[in-house]
């Protein structure tokens, strides 16, 4: 017979199954974090590539105007003769 006393206790599978409910919840929110880890870090490479594109595409302009490039503490010039 059950006792009635039991029947509000948690059984030992239940616990289990409350442990790995848990356990897939923090991996879900691990996995998430990472993602948008990865996703700022890929942004910040992309922007870092493009102005350094754009900074090239500005140089070879100058270049091919007959002009020379100067670099200032935070821009680059060009300078034409």
């Amino acid at each position: 017979m059950t006792d009635p006393n039991n029947l509000n206790k948690p059984s030992r599978s239940d616990k289990d199954q409350l442990a790995q409910q848990q356990l897939a919840s923090q991996q879900v929110t691990v996995k998430a974090w990472s993602q948008k880890i990865l996703v700022v870090l890929l942004c910040i490479a992309s922007f870092y590539g493009g102005w350094k594109s754009h900074e090239s595409s500005m140089v070879n302009q100058c270049f091919a105007s007959g002009g020379q490039v100067v670099e200032g503490e935070k821009t680059i010039l060009c300078k034409l003769s």
